[in-house]
């Protein structure tokens, strides 16, 4: 097992130290807002997740594999998930006409409820935890690296 001191060696100290911020970020950033959407009595953050990309299409639904790749979830976890949002009513699943062994996961009014009523606290969350310590250029810049990290990896964003 290489020690720590042999690890950095194989990263300029400035992007590990970059690498480890990003990750301790995101994780209290998610959970905080997370605690924050719970104490509004929303749905919790990778509920909204998924609501949040049925919302943004057209007919709000996508074909399950398609959302598992947007969410970024195996195709077991997301099923797992779909199957509490659609016991919550918050969408439904609906066979493919195209292909019978394929399905859609739809959003229903319910679900758009639920989305319209943590929005507020969501985005409040991100303008006080991540937003109000970027300037707009900073901004600009932190987006630009991370949407050509995922193009790197050959992912669209």
């Amino acid at each position: 097992m290489p020690t720590v001191k042999a690890m950095s060696q194989l990263l300029e100290p400035t992007a590990l130290n970059a690498w480890r911020s990003f990750i301790t970020a995101h994780a209290r950033l998610i959970e905080t807002i997370d605690r924050e959407l719970a104490a509004a009595d929303c749905v919790p953050l990778h509920w909204y997740d998924v609501l949040v990309e049925l919302v943004e299409v057209p007919e709000r639904r996508l074909r399950m594999s398609d959302l598992a790749r947007k969410v970024v979830l195996s195709r077991s976890g997301l099923t797992r998930l779909v199957d509490k949002l659609e016991k919550a009513g918050l969408l439904a699943r609906a066979s493919s006409p195209e292909d019978g062994r394929g399905a859609y996961a739809v959003l229903t009014e319910a679900g758009h409820d639920a989305l319209r009523k943590a929005w507020p606290i969501y985005a409040q969350g991100i303008q006080t935890h991540f937003a109000q310590y970027l300037s707009a250029d900073e901004a600009h810049v932190f987006a630009k690296v991370l949407t050509r990290i995922l193009e790197g990896m050959g992912e669209g964003v």
